[in-house]
């Protein structure tokens, strides 16, 4: 059987992660989707076009679609709303549509932002309750995704890293600038607490999840992934420096709520409904950031 795989934001951090797990796997055809930054690997498509959305699918007739594409950031979405919702819901809508038709599986990307991070730790059946305009969006974009076929999948993740093609890409690596920066004192978020994630880490995940799914019609519904290290900006922010003998005595813990969009204090993803199928990988948070800053240092 010819394993097709689609991949939407496959320009991203996590979309790059999951294009390159699904093409070392030679089993798997891959087809990375992409716009601003699309490139002779991936294909320019604005997903916000259902009649590209519908000739991408019906041309390419993937198995599987892993739904990356997004607008990710909290304090953009709150100024861009409409646009956010055009990314985040209607093209989701025209994703699963079309997917529905050809019999694919739909595997949508969503975010721990989802719930308020009152009551940690959050099993896949917790009522989400998200606290900003983000996180509305992506629990529209789940519902959507989950009525247009219950056949589909949700998976929730938390903040990320990984191979970045610039600090600013992640939430995470962009705190470096200032750690590397010992001449002036840096402060950093010591209030919400966050699971740092490594994108290759999610990415063998869908990839679980994707070759499952192909045996075994029970792979759908909401499934979580996440790191397993409770850390907040502060704590990655000394880990960093540890990672590569910085000094830390610049960088100073503040206690108060962030600034911007309001965000979740501890958002945890309870994880056992992935870990029940005897999947999953965490990677160290110190030896993964090491290996995605050390060209930055």
């Amino acid at each position: 059987m010819t394993k097709r795989v689609l991949i939407t934001g496959a320009s991203g951090l996590l979309g790059r992660a999951c294009r390159k797990e699904f093409v070392d796997d030679k089993s798997w055809e891959v087809l990375g989707l992409a716009f601003s930054r699309a490139c002779s690997d991936l294909r320019k498509v604005d997903i916000t076009d259902e009649t590209a959305v519908r000739d991408i699918i019906t041309g390419f007739k993937p198995n599987i679609v892993i739904h990356c594409a997004a607008e990710r950031r909290p304090d953009v979405v709150e100024k861009k709303s409409e646009e956010t919702r055009n990314l985040n819901v209607e093209a989701t809508r025209y994703i699963c549509q079309e997917a529905g038709k050809i019999g694919a599986w739909v595997l949508y990307i969503s975010t721990d932002y989802v719930f308020d991070g009152k009551s940690p730790p959050y099993k896949e059946d917790a009522e989400p309750n998200p606290l900003n305009l983000y996180g509305i969006s992506k629990r529209q974009g789940e519902v959507v995704t989950l009525q247009v076929s219950q056949e589909n999948s949700v998976l929730r993740v938390p903040i990320l890293y990984g191979q970045i093609e610039k600090l600013s890409e992640s939430a995470v690596t962009v705190l470096f600038e200032k750690v590397k920066d010992t001449a002036n004192t840096c402060l950093m978020s010591d209030y919400e607490r966050r699971y740092p994630t490594h994108c290759a880490d999610i990415a063998f995940v869908i990839r679980q999840l994707a070759d499952k799914r192909l045996q075994d019609g029970s792979i759908k519904g909401i499934y979580h992934w996440s790191g397993n290290e409770n850390m907040t900006k502060n704590d990655m922010a000394i880990a960093m420096a540890k990672a590569f003998n910085l000094p830390t005595n610049h960088i100073q813990g503040d206690k108060n709520p962030s600034g911007g969009a309001k965000r979740p204090y501890d958002a945890q993803l309870d994880c056992s409904r992935i870990e029940a199928l005897g999947f999953g990988r965490q990677t160290p948070f110190k030896d993964g950031i090491a290996d995605v800053l050390k060209p930055y240092l």
